[in-house]
Parts: structure tokens; C-alpha cells; sequence
């Protein structure tokens, strides 16, 4: 048992050198962000949609995918804000199978964490600056953010981390919103733990230093389903579901109350098509009740270029990981949500 060194020694600063973005791109992407910010702390009432591809597993396929999207904002901005999920760090429940570009930019050679740092890094500059999307991406690894902190618009706590602490104190000094998952058991004392924590400050050792966070007022909750004690899924979308999770908001006097519904994982039981009908169950529980109109102003799609998922990178802009919803589906859906929002 060891940790043996393998390759140079990466200077992310020198990584960062080459991708920063202009004036005129930073000033678009800060607008953006104050956008974000006001929908999540109630000042701005339209829906957030975090969607994109599983996993950023093609550098191509990811932009095409990005630029139509991007189109696709435009069409419904006065209703719905889209950030782009550029999932680039993939937890493993086992510790095998693909674990993201940032262990293996190209999916048909070897892993080479030197190459994926700079692939995450430009991936997310060209979706920014060739598309004016701004990115959403899993903090994986807290040590990594410095990779992207000043790129990335909204970072996730996954189900699998939202319990180490570390993820939490270190939610507390992003200067971003974060949504913090349920865990796979489904416990949502555990996710709310943690948005305590990551909204208040911290002081905790960082890149061997000692620092003091701020607190993170725009941490918040993503209700992604669970995994029972069996191996079934049990979704957490439901009418009465939301209304606990708005009740634990209050009686721990949380700032800027605010829900995503992830439509796909064990909410879905990675069904895709799913999603569809989830998101159209959630949009009827908002109709019903206050208080979920209010507070559900979410969801997190999957989605990309060709529907399903494959084991090979053989179809162009179809997911290696869990099945997304194709591009036609796509379009469908978030149509579907702009027209219900006008009614």
C-alpha cells in the first residue's frame, strides 16, 4: 500500500493562463450569473433548468449539443434560464467504469489526469465563449476547484459526497450557487445538514492553509430520488415529498428556500423518458400548492444529442453513462415547460 507519483507536476495556474476569459466574455458571463443568483434567492420568478449530457465524455458532441441549447435559450428566456450541465468528474459507486474527462479526456486512450485538467478547463471556455451559456459542473474533488472557479456558474454536491464534511466547508466559500443532493438513502436530514453548513461559516485547513469561509447563502437542496435497502428506487418529487422538504426550509430558518427536482437517477430509476412525465408532475404539484410554486423552481435534466445510452463511444452524442433524453425530446420538453409556464 502506497502512493506512488506518476507524471510532472501540474501547475494549474499555468492551466488557467490560457484560458481566461476577455473582458467582453467575463462581462456577459457575470450577467449571467446575477441572473442566477436572483432566481435562486426569489428576486427573479423563472424556472432554472441545470441540462445537459451525463457525462461530458466528447469535446464535439458536448459543443454541438451546447450551441443548440443555446438557441434554444433564447427562444424561452422570458420564462426559463438554462445552465448547461458540463459534467466533467463522474463518483463511481464501485470505483470502475468511466470517471469523467477529467481522468480520461479521450474516451479511446489511455486515462492522463494532466490532459483531462486542461480538456475540463477548455470545455467549459468554449462553451462559455462560443455559445454565452454559462456552466454547471459536480465538485467531485474539492481540491479541483480552483481548476474552475472562475468559470463555472453552478456547482453540485452529489449524492455520494454531500456527507464529508470537507464538501460542505468548502460549499461555504464558493462564491457560487451550489445544490446539495440527497444521499442514495434518501435521508434529507443529511442534505439539509449540509446546506447549514455550507450557508454558514467555516474555518477549516484548504491547499494547506488555514481559511475562513463567508458562508454560502445560495446553497440549496436537489431531491434526486433514493435507493432503498433492496436495490429500488424510491423518487422524492412527490406532492408530499416537497412539502416536508419546504417545512425542514423553515423550521431550520434556511436562507433563500429553493428546490431542484433532478428528473433523472433514482427518481427516474435512470428511465429517461421518465423525466418527461416527472417534470410535468412536478409543474402540476406547483399549480396546486403555494408554497411548492414558491419553492420548486427547478430541475436538472439529462440530456444530449441522441437518446439512451451506450457502452461504447460508437453513436455521436450519445451518452456513455446513465441515459439521457435525445435532442428532439429535449426541444419537446422544454417547450412544453415555457408553454405551461404561460398559461
Amino acid at each position: 500500500m502506497a502512493f506512488i507519483e506518476k507524471g510532472q507536476e501540474i501547475d494549474i495556474e499555468a492551466i488557467k493562463a490560457a484560458t481566461q476569459l476577455s473582458p467582453e466574455a467575463l462581462r456577459k458571463k457575470e450577467a449571467r450569473d446575477r441572473e442566477l443568483a436572483a432566481i435562486i434567492s426569489g428576486e427573479d420568478d423563472r424556472i432554472l433548468l441545470v441540462m445537459g449530457p451525463c457525462s461530458s465524455d466528447n469535446e464535439e458532441a458536448v459543443l454541438e449539443y451546447a450551441r443548440r441549447l443555446a438557441d434554444l435559450q433564447k427562444k424561452v428566456a422570458d420564462k426559463i434560464f438554462i445552465v448547461m450541465r458540463v459534467y466533467t468528474a463522474k463518483p463511481r459507486t464501485n470505483g470502475d467504469g468511466y470517471k469523467g474527462m477529467i481522468h480520461q479526456p479521450n474516451t479511446s486512450e489511455a486515462p492522463s489526469l494532466i490532459n483531462g485538467l486542461q480538456a475540463v478547463r477548455q470545455l467549459h471556455y468554449r462553451v462559455i465563449t462560443e455559445t454565452g451559456l454559462t456552466t454547471a459542473d459536480e465538485m467531485l474533488y474539492p481540491s479541483n476547484l480552483v481548476l474552475v472557479d472562475d468559470l463555472v456558474s453552478y456547482h453540485a454536491v452529489g449524492a455520494r459526497s454531500v456527507e464529508d464534511q470537507e464538501h460542505r466547508f468548502v460549499a461555504s466559500g464558493i462564491d457560487a450557487p451550489v445544490g446539495m443532493k440527497n444521499p442514495t438513502s434518501g435521508n434529507l436530514g443529511v442534505m439539509f445538514n449540509a446546506i447549514y453548513a455550507a450557508q454558514n461559516k467555516q474555518t477549516f485547513l484548504y491547499h494547506g492553509q488555514e481559511v475562513e469561509t463567508s458562508g454560502n447563502p445560495l446553497a440549496h437542496v436537489i431531491l434526486r430520488g433514493a435507493m432503498n435497502e433492496y436495490g429500488k428506487n424510491e423518487p422524492n418529487f412527490y406532492y408530499e415529498t416537497l412539502l416536508n422538504a419546504i417545512n425542514r426550509y423553515e423550521t431550520m430558518g434556511l436562507e433563500n428556500p429553493f428546490i431542484i427536482i433532478d428528473t433523472n437517477h433514482d427518481n427516474s430509476g435512470k428511465q429517461y423518458m421518465e423525466q418527461i412525465r416527472i417534470v410535468r408532475q412536478a409543474l402540476l404539484n406547483r399549480d396546486w400548492n403555494e408554497k411548492i410554486k414558491k419553492t420548486v423552481r427547478g430541475f436538472m435534466i439529462e440530456s444530449y444529442l441522441a437518446d439512451g445510452r451506450q457502452n461504447q463511444p460508437e453513436v455521436f452524442g450519445c451518452s456513455i453513462t446513465d441515459p439521457c433524453l435525445g435532442w428532439e425530446n429535449t426541444v419537446a420538453l422544454v417547450e412544453e415547460i415555457y408553454t405551461t409556464l404561460t398559461k
